[in-house]
This record gives C-alpha cells, structure tokens and sequence, in this order.
C-alpha cells in the first residue's frame, strides 16, 4: 500500500488536472510526481494522460477505488502484524469513515493481553522526547522514567519524606548523610553502591537545566560502600525534596545505554513502539504485568485501557487525572513595549475579563483567576485600565500543545484591536529554548507538578526549563526573593509560595488562566488503578482480575 496514491485518491477525483497540483499535495519534484503516476497508470490503479506542453492540464481516470482496496488489506493486516506495524496504518491520509472503521479495529489491539505473559498495550500520540532522567523535561517522557527508574527517596503531597534507594538520612545544618538499602540490583544486573549514586548526582549538579537548583550542595563523596554525602555549608533547607525528584532518578550509564532500579526496565524505544518489561529483581514489589508497549497512533485516536477478557464490551470506568494548569507568561526580558508594566496590566485586564470563555475552546479547562496552587486563592480581581498605545504588534508564542489556548488568546487580543504577531514553533523547539522561541512578548505555558506542590512550585520557578527561569536569573529583586528559600524550613514555603506568585501576577508577569483534568477511561476489570507521578497512572500496581 502506498500512502501517496490514496492520499491523490482522496484529494482529485477523476477529471482534468495540472501536474503542478499532485506536485503540491505530494510534496514531490514535477519529475517524481511523473514517475510516480507512470507507476500507478502501469499497475492499474489510474488512467492518466499527461497534457501536452508544461502547465496544460492533463486527464486522470480512476480505475479502482483505492480506498476501499487498501482498507480491507489494513483490516487484514491488523488481524496478522504484530502492533507497532499495523499502528503505522493509522497514520496513512485516510477519509474521516476508513480512518474511523480502522481505529475501532486497531483498539482490539490495545489493553492487557495474556498470552505467554501479561501485557499491557497502551497508544502513545507523539513519540517520548527523552528517556534519560536529566532530559525527561515533558510528562509524557517523565511518566516513562518513572517507571524505570527510582530516587532515594519519594515526597507524598503532604511533603512527608518517604524512603525508596535509601533506608535512612541523618540531616545537620552543612550535610546530608544517606544508607543505601542492600543488594539494590540495577538492570544490567550489577549490584547498587555509593560510588554509582555520587556520580549519578554529580552529572546531575553539573546539568546546565539543573545547577542553579543544586548550587547550594557543594561536595558529593561516597564514604563507604553503602554510605553517601552530601555538603552544604551554606545551608540547603530542601535537601530532601531535591534528592525526590524525577531528576535526582539513579541510574547507571554503560557502553551508550542507560540502566535503572525500577519496576521495569528499558527494553526497546523507536518512534513505532516503546517497550518496558517487568524487572523481576526489582527490591521492591515485583510488578503484575510483565510488559507494558505503547504503540504510536493518531493525535486523534482515542484510546482506552482494557483487558482481553473484556474485547468487544462497554463496561468500563473511568479514572479523573490531573493534568496541570496553565499560565500566560509575560517576558519582561524581551527589548519591546512588554517590558512597560502599563502594557502587561492592559494585556492582564484583557485575559482576565475574558477569562471565562475559554470553556468554549476546550471543554476540560476550568477558568482559574485563583492560584496555580490547587486550593489557594489569593483574592485578586483584576480592575480595568487605561488603554496604552500599540505601536507594533504583540508577538505570541505559539505551539501545537498550547494551540487551542493560543489561538484564544490571539482572538480576545485582537477583538480589542490590539496587533498580534503569533509565530509558531514545534513543541521541542519550545521545551529546548531554541532561541527564537525567547524573542516573543508572551505566550501560554502548560505545566503538571511531580506530586507535592510546594516543592514542586519551587521548582517550576528555579530549574533551567521553567519559563521564568531568565527573569530570576538576571533580576536581582527575584533572585533575591528565591534566597529566602534556602533558609525557610520546608514545612514554611506555603506563605513563601504565595507571596512570590502573588508578586508574579501583580506585576502581570504570570497570570494564571486554567486548572485541566482528564478521564482515562479503564476496563472494569483493571485492578488498582493509582495516579502517580505527574497525574499518569503506576504501571508496576496493575493487575487484571484473572477470568476463570
């Protein structure tokens, strides 16, 4: 099957034609276009008759109905090829019917499957932008690594410390001493030390996104096999919160692959399909399912968890997750009028007067004029301001994750007759800081805290990845107000939190927009459904009530 012909069958029926327009569509040379329609007239698919001269129209006579021909084969395909193959189908330039007809048929691929083990398929739309745990700066990709590798200790959403690598700390005023848990085995099968986690979270104190949150920690050194120190003289109120992050995960890096401690391990990762296998040397509990694949499908597809006993039925439930909020940043960095706050306070009066439509572009986000700290409210009602001169277009920041938000944006803006410019940017390009995406006035960010929020506030501000993260580093008032954490007892950074974003939205620098949620809906007979990290679900906790 070739995509190129059934997206010409969907595009031109049977009529005149100029060649330049099937160049077009396909996205071919006139040359290649030629060849490729001599091929397909040769096979029997087309009658096509070139015009005579360039730019004269030419005829083209469907002879079979392409769609109709490739549909039954995907459909047979489906039945035969392994997933990642026949997921490859899916992404073809179907029409709205086939594509749907074949997306309900691929569905009986997915979910838990027991053959000769116990597997979960699951549909990835886009494919993991990293699987280290330094680079893991998306939660599509902080979900994997969350699943293959562990920390020394987790943070509950209380902000209770909890042990994992570790089996205890002894915590002074200069230093952090930490007891490695016995006979840890990573997923090349070598056995855990102290020397692996110094080196571990060396790299990670050096990562340009990571150091300024790790500059407080001045020395790491293995003491003995099973004992680890870490140094801050200077103090380090946070320590550990630090060492429970996704970041801080413990791996070992050998001949260019990557091993870690968790549930699962790595086995294969391609843009087609990623796979994890139950590590049944894991120290802790040894996971239900043996593997979990996701397969890549459309943006579109709508996907569902279910178990092989329960193919071809409706009973399921559905699991409410958190997906995050968002904010508007307004970059202050930036040489234009932005940096006027009489601008911002406009622009922030425009989004606040208007923030209730954005149901209207996305049913799951809820209107948030309180805090993007959940539970929190701040008070604030933003008043009308007088209308500042545009004397140039305000330059937005667009991308496919934010485009629905953007698109509001733009459109409340320019109801108001205020010039925009969006300019539009690939979702990398944005999480790499390409530094075209830094030359914008403002723009919608999208962000999902780890678990608890306090630190995770903290470190939205502070790590190299957080759109703020220019503004604290070069604004001495900021940073100032960031070193109040370093000597603030945790259990205080509630108030801390609150009165620098307080600061923030006051000066129309972040202005919170929406809360968001999701259901992911699950067969009835998936077992212990727990929302974890990054509101994604635990994999190493499933399980499929056995059918008997």
């Amino acid at each position: 099957m070739d995509n190129r012909l059934l997206t010409i069958w969907n595009t031109f029926p049977s009529g005149t034609i100029r060649i330049e327009e099937i160049s077009e569509v396909l996205r071919l040379s006139l040359k290649q276009s030629s060849r490729y329609l001599r091929r397909w007239d040769e096979e029997g698919w087309i009658n096509f008759t070139p015009g005579r001269g360039r730019g004269n129209a030419s005829m083209l006579i469907w002879k079979k109905d392409v769609e109709e021909i490739f549909e039954e084969e995907a459909m047979k395909q489906m039945d035969e090829d392994p997933v990642e193959r026949s997921s490859k189908l899916l992404m073809y330039d179907w029409s709205n019917d086939s594509k749907m007809r074949l997306m309900n048929k691929f569905h009986s691929k997915l979910g838990y499957i027991q053959e000769s083990e116990d597997k979960l398929i699951v549909p990835k739309r886009y494919p993991f932008f990293s699987v280290h745990p330094l680079e893991a700066a998306d939660v599509l990709s902080a979900h994997l690594a969350a699943n293959v590798f562990n920390r020394l200790v987790s943070i509950t959403e209380d902000g209770e410390i909890e042990p994992e690598l570790a089996h205890s700390w002894d915590v002074s005023t200069e230093k952090i001493r930490i007891y490695l848990k016995k006979d840890i085995t990573l997923h090349d099968g070598s056995i855990l030390t102290a020397k692996d986690v110094a080196e571990c979270l060396e790299k990670l104190s050096k990562h340009g996104h990571h150091k300024d949150l790790w500059a407080p920690v001045e020395r790491i050194e293995a003491k003995a096999p099973l004992v680890l120190d870490l140094h801050h003289p200077g103090g380090c109120s946070y320590i550990l919160p630090l060492l429970s992050m996704m970041s801080a995960s413990i791996y070992k890096e050998n001949k260019g692959r990557i091993y870690g401690t968790g549930s699962f391990s790595l086995e294969e990762n391609t843009d087609e399909k990623t796979t994890l296998a139950a590590f049944k040397d894991h120290f802790g509990e040894r996971p239900m399912l043996d593997a979990v694949e996701f397969v890549q499908v459309p943006a579109d597809f709508k996907g569902i968890y279910h178990s092989q006993n329960q193919l071809g039925q409706a009973s399921s439930v559905e699991v409410e997750a958190d997906s995050g909020f968002g904010v508007v940043i307004m970059n202050t960095n930036r040489h234009s009028s932005i940096r006027n706050k009489k601008v911002r306070d406009y622009l922030h009066w425009i989004i606040a007067k208007n923030r209730h439509t954005l149901r209207n572009c996305d049913p799951r986000l809820t209107p948030n004029d309180k805090s993007v700290l959940a539970g929190r409210d701040h008070g604030m009602r933003m008043e009308e301001v007088d209308r500042p001169s545009f004397t140039e277009p305000i330059i937005i920041r667009g991308a496919n994750h934010t485009a629905g938000t953007t698109e509001w944006l733009a459109g409340i803006f320019e109801r108001e007759q205020i010039p925009v410019d969006v300019q539009w940017f690939s979702f990398a390009d944005t999480l790499t800081k390409h530094p075209k995406t830094l030359d914008v006035d403002l723009f919608v960010h999208g962000e999902i805290f780890e678990s608890n929020q306090d630190f995770s506030f903290y470190h939205f501000l502070k790590n190299g990845f957080s759109p703020l993260y220019r503004l604290f580093l070069k604004d001495e008032k900021w940073n100032d107000r960031l070193e109040e954490y370093l000597h603030t007892p945790f259990h205080e950074w509630k108030s801390l939190n609150l009165k620098i974003e307080r600061m923030l939205i006051e000066e129309s620098i972040m202005i919170p927009l929406y809360y968001e949620k999701r259901k992911i809906p699950f067969a009835s007979d998936i077992m212990n459904i727990k929302i974890k990290h990054f509101g994604f679900v635990d994999f190493s906790k499933l399980w499929v009530r056995p059918h008997i």
